[in-house]
């Protein structure tokens, strides 16, 4: 072996160091210095065989080769990587889940993937929960400091929190009965549940939580310039399937966010998932005709209202519908509508002797059941209402007022005799004592998103207005 080929393999480690995070010729040349952080929560970022890997690392790698900026992350605890984003101004931490109580701590971009948090018990444990309220009473539910889960815990008013490391502590304790509840998504608890050399099939998912969107975030002193290079590169590899082959890989599901996001909620008849799994209802259908015209294709998610009402006010780009305009949420959205109008009533049950008949008598009964975040609940809060029992189901206000928990519950007529039939009951059984309000409702935007994309959508329904097909689809569905 020659001096050159000695030399060389000498050097060929420090090599690799230096070039093993860059796969594009130009790394390097990007005009900002950016340090990324992560931690470890598979799948989403892990390390495998001494390298890091996952959705966030492997979809990073992509942009920084696009971007021309060198890849190298550093692994830390979350809490750890949660302080340093906040105080180091050339810092970017995945994989972050943006919420109310993070959307102003930092820039951020995407969203790269979504997460549905389940509550887990061990299969030997017997605990029944159907609601939020039933979590409450348990004994202890597992959390992890600083996780957007534990954060939304902790603002609903849970009280039974216990602390755990990680997620495969957490886990350990869930299966030796050391709390009885943990938050998690599937694929990250079947990591950790493999870890322990457990299999999913040793717990069982007990509630569906909510769902909430995952991004990179940024140091709030970031520039702009550089957040939104990085948010055309995510939608640029949106658009050329990039991002789908990585969500199957790691996330086992095609389903990865699209550029625009659009959810509705379960409200029969307007929209709803019928006995074949398939999303459906006016609503519905007035928004998939949009979508036809404009020939650009979305999936629709459903979820709780209070959930995607949230998320509609943190996320660009997201779409819910059907949604009533008050003058409470007037500047809060982009609107696109009317699509139609309803009636919204106090409800009592049949032969409960109940009357209604101003706004003070019904703020003199003992309790009235609403739902989270629908206008009616804002409304009523908004004019001094203060005897509201309220949850993000509507079937529990149902049940309530149907056991006589609550005086009276507070709903539309377009959508009560569904919720109704759906729980058991039929529209005879309950009394419209005192009409509250009438009102249009619409499809909403979040202010975030593009207006050529509002403009768009609104073009369509006047279309559609005009030419028949809305009146075809609302005689569907109100004959």
């Amino acid at each position: 072996m020659n001096k050159k080929t000695l030399l060389f393999f000498l050097l060929l480690p420090i090599m690799v160091v230096l070039f093993s995070g860059c796969t594009n010729k130009n790394a390097g040349n990007y005009q900002y210095q950016v340090q990324f952080l992560t931690e470890e929560y598979k799948p989403f970022n892990y390390t495998e065989d001494g390298a890091l890997t996952g959705l966030a690392p492997e979809l990073l790698k992509e942009i920084c080769n696009r971007l021309g900026i060198p890849y190298e992350v550093k692994v830390l605890p979350w809490a750890e990587g949660f302080e340093l984003v906040q105080s180091n101004e050339n810092t970017v931490l995945f994989s972050t889940i943006l919420n109310t109580e993070r959307k102003d701590l930092f820039k951020w971009a995407g969203p790269f993937a979504s997460l549905d948090w389940l509550f887990y018990a061990s299969s030997q444990n017997q605990v029944l929960i159907s609601s939020m309220e039933d979590a409450k009473l348990v004994a202890n539910i597992g959390v992890i400091k600083d996780y957007s889960i534990e954060q939304y815990l902790v603002g609903e008013g849970f009280t039974n929190l216990v602390y755990c490391e990680n997620n495969i502590d957490a886990f350990n304790k869930l299966l030796k009965g050391e709390i009885d509840l943990f938050p998690s998504d599937k694929i990250t608890a079947e990591a950790a549940l493999n870890a322990l050399n457990q299999s999913i099939y040793d717990v069982t998912d007990k509630l569906t939580i909510r769902t909430d969107l995952v991004y990179f975030a940024f140091n709030k002193n970031t520039p702009d310039a550089v957040v939104a290079d990085f948010q055309h590169e995510i939608d640029a590899l949106k658009l050329n399937g990039t991002l789908k082959a990585l969500y199957q890989k790691f996330m086992q599901s095609p389903d990865a966010p699209e550029i625009l996001q659009i959810y509705t909620e379960q409200y029969p008849p307007l929209s709803y998932r019928n006995s074949f799994g398939q999303i459906t209802g006016f609503g519905t259908d007035v928004v998939n005709e949009i979508m036809k015209r404009n020939q650009s294709f979305c999936e629709i998610k459903l979820s709780l209202w209070s959930n995607g009402y949230e998320l509609a006010l943190n996320n660009p780009n997201f779409c819910l519908f059907t949604m009533d305009r008050t003058e409470l949420r007037e500047e809060l959205f982009n609107w696109v509508g009317p699509i139609g109008t309803n009636t919204t009533y106090f409800y009592t049950k049949a032969g409960s002797g109940i009357s209604i008949t101003t706004l003070d008598e019904a703020r003199s009964l003992n309790a009235i059941g609403t739902v989270s975040s629908w206008f009616s609940d804002q409304y009523l809060r908004e004019n001094g209402f203060t005897n509201l029992i309220s949850d993000g189901d509507p079937a529990v206000m149902v049940e309530k007022l149907m056991s006589g928990q609550i005086d009276a519950a507070v709903c539309t007529d377009v959508t009560f005799p569904d919720i109704l039939k759906a729980s058991g009951y039929q529209y005879n059984e309950v009394n419209p004592a005192f009409v509250l309000m009438s009102s249009d409702y619409y499809i909403a935007f979040s202010k975030g998103t593009s207006a050529s994309i509002v403009n768009q959508w609104q073009d369509a329904l006047d279309a559609a207005k005009t030419d028949g097909t809305y009146v075809a689809i609302y005689r569907k569905w109100f004959p």
